[in-house]
């Protein structure tokens, strides 16, 4: 029937205690929630929402458009193709033109290279724009997108701590890490949720002259990590560990 409703659907994980967030931020662009899975640390949620019907008129648009492309393309060989015909003849030729020999060029050295901008890690005091990011109430904030696609593979340091740790999937020794800035562990209330994803106590990376056998939520961290994507939809934003100091 002309006047059915066909939907889009989308599934989205989220650590449990964003989950609110998703939703609204779903609901906002135009997604309904259909079912909600509770787990021990996502939460799936599935969505859908009405498909757009795509334009007559643009489909009609679009096909004359190529229709008179056809049209232009096939003229202009045309013509090109009678110019050609007719002014060969007149054309001079250069087959048998010779040029002196030009003096060998003397290779000068390179200068070396400028020490590069994206060599410098981003730190609370020599970016304003981290420092702001650090203190942002709310972890879905555009801020976080801006910043992950402005500084991707750039590294950044932060004094944070660990707010959750999690199996990842149904391994024993690979984990996913929440992070936060600041002392707070588990009550950290600002900031990104950063996380390192898939990683194992090894993988973190740790340095100092008192590294932690083990690692648990409420340790606090020196971290140093390379930015990564931002998954807006969870509101997470990934890092990959570059050293981990404890404090």
């Amino acid at each position: 029937m002309a006047d059915e409703i066909t939907y889009e659907h989308k599934t989205v994980k989220a650590v449990r205690g964003t989950d609110g967030r998703v939703i609204s931020k779903m609901r906002e662009e135009g997604w309904e929630l259909v079912e909600q899975s509770q787990g021990k640390v996502r939460t799936t949620l599935e969505f859908r929402r009405p498909k757009k019907p795509l334009p007559r008129a643009l489909i009609v648009s679009v096909a004359g458009g190529f229709v008179l492309l056809a049209v232009v393309i096939g003229i202009g060989a045309a013509l090109e193709g009678g110019g050609d015909a007719e002014g060969g003849a007149d054309k001079p030729s250069v087959a048998g033109a010779s040029a002196a020999p030009s003096a060998p060029s003397t290779p000068t050295a390179a200068a070396p290279p400028a020490p590069s901008a994206a060599a410098e890690v981003i730190t609370t005091q020599n970016s304003p724009e981290f420092a702001a990011l650090l203190k942002t109430p709310d972890s879905c904030d555009q801020a976080n997108q801006d910043f992950a696609t402005k500084h991707a593979g750039r590294t950044i340091a932060f004094d944070g701590s660990i707010v959750n740790v999690a199996p990842h999937g149904s391994y024993d020794t690979r984990y996913d890490f929440l992070l936060g800035p600041g002392d707070k562990g588990a009550q950290t209330g600002i900031g990104p949720a950063f996380k390192y994803e898939d990683v194992n106590v090894p993988g973190l990376k740790l340095t100092g002259p008192n590294t932690p056998e083990t690692v648990r939520a409420g340790d606090t961290f020196r971290f140093v990590a390379r930015v990564g994507e931002f998954r807006a939809k969870q509101c997470l934003f990934l890092l990959t560990p570059v050293s981990t100091e404890p404090r």
